[in-house]
């Protein structure tokens, strides 16, 4: 069942009365009053955070006790295997259990993070967490209390099965901005540098940043800013990995997509309808995707040069809230999809329909990434509510939901990465999680 629509289930035959809650352990009526309160806390938003509340201690307290946990009855591993040997199970059938039994076995432990300057460590709230390709690094954003953003990397090498250590470089210089978007750039090597997008004051201010800023090296011998532009306010960017738009990457704005060549300072604008909130190149194609407030999403061949009107859009595909995520499949024919009526739907680029929906993620307002694992089957998405879900890639299945460590509240919404290789080519599986000041690993094995 799903945590976040069950809070009145209990009550559900004691008749409702317009402006009155019903107190199932008083066994009585109280008057309910608009808005919020200091004298008579009793409203609906804090009625609806407490149950929340004891729906998540319920959570972690099951959690703590059934260490094998399992979605469907019967489903462990000897099980499986024997099943697979006899032929009642196919290898595709086999292969989605058996990683349904891990996400449901999965534990938390949570990580201890080291730090060259002692008195940053554990200070400031994690905002964003991003994972290099390799999984080797994680850029952190992370909220400082004077506002904007303090920047770090996280290096993942030290993460093992019994060692859960961490060591994470921050570059105290860049401050000032308060960051909305952040992706990795390959400019001289894989995963070279980074581009922020952020909100200075007004207007906002796109930024590529060099990934060795964040190292334990001599301060003196970093290499500086390698780009950096004022824009009206960002919301998305992409770093594009196709030869046939070398070193150029993306900028989503308020009614206008910009794509910049950093060693050249060319750009290119193409003016949309609405802000785009979300955008990833394709790789083997020049092709960028973008979706929109409106709920609208579309692609662009950048090799094509700037037009007016909308002619210069290709795929169109119409989502009936404001699109927060998009992720391109490995090959390139499905584009994964998520808005703020907390849908998520899988498209078929080739036909321009929606060929799955995964049901049961929670959001209203919120801009909230999608983490596609298509190694091992899974999609990982974090609602609005704070709960992680894992759902299985084929068949749409909910596997699980992971309540937060922390009570929810809008500024302790998780960040998480999931990887078969986290730390680098032999890394360990598992799912990283990023609440407040504290970063979790769930294993995965």
């Amino acid at each position: 069942e799903d945590p976040s629509s069950s809070s009145s289930t209990q009550n559900s035959v004691v008749p409702e009365l317009p402006g009155f809650y019903y107190d199932s352990e008083k066994n009585r009526y109280f008057r309910l009053l608009p808005g919020h309160n200091n004298y008579n806390p009793l409203t609906k938003d804090s009625i609806q955070h407490k149950a929340m509340e004891c729906q998540r201690l319920r959570l972690l307290e099951e959690e703590e006790k059934q260490k094998q946990k399992t979605a469907r009855a019967g489903l462990n591993s000897s099980v499986l295997l024997q099943k697979r040997q006899l032929g009642l199970l196919s290898s595709t059938s086999y292969c989605r259990l058996v990683h349904e039994l891990k996400v449901n076995c999965m534990q938390r432990r949570k990580i201890e993070i080291h730090s060259p300057d002692s008195s940053v460590t554990g200070t400031n709230n994690f905002k964003i967490i991003v994972a290099d390709v390799a999984c080797e690094r994680i850029f952190t954003v992370n909220d400082v209390e004077h506002g904007g953003c303090k920047y770090g990397i996280i290096n993942l090498s030290g993460l093992g099965k019994e060692s859960l250590t961490v060591e994470m470089y921050d570059n105290l210089y860049f401050t000032n901005r308060k960051v909305n978007s952040v992706c990795w750039a390959s400019l001289t090597h894989p995963d070279s540098h980074l581009c922020l997008m952020g909100i200075a004051e007004t207007p906002g201010c796109a930024s590529l940043l060099p990934a060795s800023l964040f190292s334990s090296t001599n301060p003196g011998d970093r290499p500086g800013m390698l780009c950096s532009f004022k824009i009206s306010t960002a919301w998305s960017c992409a770093w594009c990995l196709n030869p046939q738009a070398d070193n150029c990457f993306s900028t989503g704005l308020t009614r206008r997509v910009l794509v910049t060549n950093v060693v050249t300072g060319h750009r290119q604008t193409f003016g949309t309808s609405s802000d785009v909130l979300a955008q990833q190149f394709a790789t083997q194609t020049p092709v960028l995707y973008n979706g929109c407030r409106s709920g609208e999403i579309f692609s662009i061949d950048v090799r094509q040069r700037s037009r007016k009107g909308q002619s210069w859009k290709a795929t169109r595909l119409f989502h009936g809230s404001a699109v927060t995520s998009i992720h391109l499949m490995e090959a390139e024919h499905y584009l994964m999809a998520a808005d703020m009526a907390g849908k998520i739907k899988l498209w078929d680029l080739r036909t321009a329909k929606c060929v799955k929906q995964y049901k049961g993620h929670h959001n209203e307002y919120a801009i909230l990434p999608l983490h596609v694992n298509e190694e091992e089957g899974l999609l990982t998405a974090v609602g609005q509510d704070c709960y992680t879900r894992i759902w299985s890639l084929q068949d749409a299945h909910l596997l699980r939901t992971i309540p937060s460590p922390h009570p929810s509240s809008k500024d302790a919404i998780p960040s998480v990465v999931f990887s078969s290789r986290l730390g680098g080519s032999r890394g360990v599986p598992g799912l990283l999680m990023a609440v407040k000041q504290d970063l979790y690993h769930f294993s995965y094995s």
